[in-house]
């Protein structure tokens, strides 16, 4: 299996298996982590992680089904089948499998080694990242004529912005955990062999709070980026409205019940 979920409790690990190819990603096994996600989405867990197992994330796009494409029957069929359908059709997998899912519960990026080209567009669909200290992301696809297909840069610079998105991308050069976590590619670095329990242990604590909220806040986070101020703060009502009504006001009698106090998350 190129892709396997440990489960505990409330916390999903996905965890791409292929060292061989450091984790690089073809047809199967884009398939297989979107399979896994969906049956994140579905269950019962409330935060994922996406881990890659024998020292690397994932080094990209597999470049020998890259490099088979140059017939054009097989290039032809590669892309329709992971085109981008015409209007509300269901969009399907991307080359690297779940980039394209819209998921409604949060994902936990946890980083050793390379995230690199492909790679880090994984990285980048996930809501948070956890790199070790010896781990490092970068647009390595561009010494080979590959473009950024799965997100890269529609994430890339809404993360870090513009001038320094094209200067990562046009570059293609190496950026380190130091750098990534100053630039917000990353939002905690651990040190080396760590950063699987680092994002699980951060998963655990996600896990613990009142879902609903957690999803509300993550939803408006994500959904108005880029709208007008006014438009923004309708839909954050909106969203947060009816996470209130499901779980607020029930939260609200426990800290008046004394649960909670002076910041004790402790026994919540």
């Amino acid at each position: 299996m190129t892709v396997t979920i440990d489960k505990t409790g409330d916390v999903w690990t996905i965890i791409h298996d292929r060292p061989e190819a450091r984790n690089a990603v073809d047809t199967e096994h884009a398939h297989a982590l979107v399979e896994a996600f969906q049956a994140f989405e579905d269950g019962p867990a409330k935060v994922a992680v996406l881990w890659g197992k024998g020292g690397n994330f994932c080094a990209g796009w597999d470049l020998k089904l890259a490099a088979s494409l140059s017939d054009p029957a097989k290039r032809q069929a590669y892309f329709e089948a992971h085109s981008f359908p015409v209007g509300s059709a269901p969009v399907g997998p991307g080359a690297l499998g779940p980039t394209r899912m819209e998921l409604s519960k949060p994902v936990i990026g946890a980083v050793e080694g390379a995230a690199v080209a492909g790679g880090m567009e994984l990285a980048l669909w996930c809501d948070i990242r956890v790199m070790a200290e010896t781990a490092y992301q970068g647009v390595y696809c561009r010494r080979w004529g590959i473009t950024l297909m799965d997100g890269g840069s529609v994430r890339l610079p809404r993360l870090v912005g513009q001038g320094k998105a094209l200067e990562i991308a046009l570059t293609g050069r190496k950026v380190g955990a130091g750098e990534c976590h100053a630039i917000g590619l990353a939002e905690k670095v651990v040190p080396h062999g760590e950063a699987r329990a680092a994002a699980e242990a951060m998963a655990h604590e996600i896990a613990r709070f009142p879902q609903e909220a957690v999803r509300a806040d993550r939803r408006s986070i994500i959904e108005t980026r880029g709208m007008p101020v006014r438009e923004a703060l309708k839909l954050e009502w909106a969203n947060g409205l009816e996470a209130i009504r499901k779980e607020g006001t029930a939260g609200a009698g426990r800290f008046r019940d004394g649960v909670g106090r002076h910041g004790d998350f402790s026994n919540i």
